[in-house]
Parts: structure tokens; C-alpha cells; sequence
């Protein structure tokens, strides 16, 4: 469970060891979403807003992988850069369930979307924008399981976040 970070086998200890993988988190903006429906397995990139580990997105409910979600929650994600050497490789890999929100729900994701996506705040967003704000549904992915992956402290460091203690609201 995170208790530190990988140097050639050895576990060395982190005041904070939540800090580094939320903070990966709130500096990135896309996640890969791995869902599975009646057509198979599929992946989508979508735009993405962390609190604490709790990750909100928004989609047209009639897209693929929102269809997969009503269908079967669970659902996998990645959150990473483009590398070319292997020693760079950082990112998040989870496991969880995906929801749709309800009103309440929706409203709090909208507003911590926003401070994120400028472009999603009333008044400032473009005609295209506003036009598709108003056929998504705010949806709220729940980590089971996240990991963090960092090779500059060896190769395949992977290391699971407790996660029991950084849910969001």
C-alpha cells in the first residue's frame, strides 16, 4: 500500500506518501477509461477532475462507454503522458466503479470542473461548448484500487495508494 518509493528493490518511506499520486492527478487532464458492454471492450480518452481520488468526468449518456457504464460499472483507467524512454514513465492505473450523478452530485462536479476547465464556467463558454454542456451527464469514477507507476525509481515501480483514507466527497 504506498508505503514509500521503489530504489533498485529498496522501499524507501514518504512523509506523505498520498501526496506524490494526487498530485499526479491534479496536474494531468486526461484519463483513458477501459469499459466493457454488449459490443466488447472499449477505451475512451475524457477530460477529467480529481478530488482526492474520487475522479469526475462528463459524457453524452449516449456514447459508447457511458452505455457500457449504465450497463456494468466497473470500469478501469489510466492517466499518463506520451514517453519515449522508459526511465520518464509515470502515471496512474486503477480499478473502480463509474457512476451517473444525480442533481446534487452533478452540481459539486461541475463547480470542481470548472475551477479546472475554464472554458466549462457559465458565461465564458463558447456557443459549441454550450451546446454540448447541455447533452452530457456528470459521472463520478471511485477507485477501488490506484496505483502509481514511477520508473525513474527503477523499473516497474508500481505501487498501490491506500486509498481508504483519500476519497473525495
Amino acid at each position: 500500500m504506498y508505503p514509500g518509493h521503489c530504489v533498485k528493490g529498496e522501499l524507501i518511506m514518504q512523509a506523505d506518501p498520498t501526496r506524490e499520486p494526487l498530485t499526479y492527478l491534479q496536474h494531468h487532464h486526461v484519463m483513458t477509461l477501459a469499459t466493457h458492454g454488449a459490443e466488447g471492450p472499449w477505451a475512451a480518452a475524457v477530460f477529467y477532475v480529481n478530488d482526492g481520488t474520487d475522479l469526475y468526468f462528463l459524457s453524452a449518456p449516449t456514447t459508447r462507454h457511458a452505455r457500457n457504464i449504465e450497463a456494468d460499472p466497473r470500469v478501469a483507467a489510466t492517466v499518463n503522458e506520451d514517453y519515449s524512454n522508459w526511465q520518464e514513465i509515470q502515471g496512474i492505473q486503477l480499478e473502480g466503479e463509474a457512476v451517473r450523478l444525480g442533481v446534487p452530485d452533478s452540481v459539486h462536479a461541475a463547480a470542481i470542473f470548472a475551477k479546472k476547465f475554464a472554458f466549462t464556467v457559465l458565461g465564458r463558454m463558447d456557443r459549441a461548448i454550450a451546446t454540448a454542456m447541455n447533452k452530457v451527464a456528470w459521472y463520478r469514477l471511485r477507485p477501488s484500487k490506484l496505483y502509481f507507476i514511477d520508473n525513474s525509481r527503477g523499473l516497474g515501480c508500481r505501487e498501490q495508494l491506500d486509498i481508504t483514507c483519500t476519497k473525495g466527497t
